[in-house]
């Protein structure tokens, strides 16, 4: 595995950008409770290592206005 510094060294795999996000859902309850249809598709691609958790901050950010 190729190390990629966009994800940081805690989440290189997408078994640990899934404890990532788990971790976040976990202290940000309205992450998960909240969440729509879009933002579910923006974790998944989050976790596949498609986008950082930077450009789903910035996509959410966007779409809530």
């Amino acid at each position: 595995m190729e190390y990629d510094a966009r994800f940081g060294p805690y989440a290189q795999t997408t078994t640990q950008r899934a404890y990532v996000l788990q971790q976040l859902q976990a202290t940000y309850p309205r992450l998960r409770a909240r969440a729509t249809a879009f933002a579910l598709g923006l974790y998944a691609r989050y976790v596949a290592g498609e986008i950082t958790w930077a450009d789903v901050r910035r996509l959410l950010d966007t779409a809530l206005g």
